[in-house]
């Protein structure tokens, strides 16, 4: 199955390069839900995006959203400072993704989308569901390694009960 390519959009993407993407993706979740997230930066490529909007601003065009960061040493900093700056109250995440959408906008650039819901559990065991949205993304490969070179987080809600410190 390494060599059907498989359609997408309107550009073919093969069956290899497609797991590899979806590995990211799962990985991604992964590393969050499993509370490694020094990891975190390490699926960008240097020069990055990741931003977080809600779908009005995000239809409507506007940049306006919770959190942006434009670099992987901003990554970096948001993980430094959760760890060592932040107080907030304990919690967790658990990440429930739909299958990734993958299509091809030029030789080296995939746009990927995925739906998502994460649900919160508090440290006393308080569970609710916290965020749901989608994900949409642009990725490069950098030594046959897919990696985000934009994350955009929108949400389906227009507000966020609560600080987001641990990323979505």
């Amino acid at each position: 199955m390494h060599g059907v390519l498989i359609m997408a959009g309107s550009v073919y993407v093969g069956a290899e390069v497609r797991r590899k993407i979806e590995n990211l993706v799962a990985d991604y979740a992964h590393a969050i839900d499993d509370d490694r997230l020094e990891e975190w930066p390490e699926f960008f490529v240097d020069e990055c995006s990741y931003r977080i909007i809600n779908r009005d601003n995000h239809e409507k065009g506007m940049r306006i959203g919770v959190m942006d960061c434009s670099s992987k040493g901003m990554l970096q900093d948001r993980i430094l400072a959760l760890r060592e700056a932040n107080v907030f109250e304990p919690h967790c995440y658990r990440h429930i993704q739909s299958a990734s959408r993958i299509s091809r906008s030029d030789e080296n650039v995939f746009q990927v989308e995925t739906s998502f819901l994460v649900v919160r559990t508090m440290q006393e065991g308080d569970m609710s569901v916290f965020c749901a949205g989608k994900f949409l993304d642009e990725i490069v490969f950098e030594d046959d390694k897919p990696l985000f070179k934009k994350r955009l987080v929108v949400t389906d809600s227009n507000r966020i009960h609560t600080l987001i410190v641990i990323p979505i």
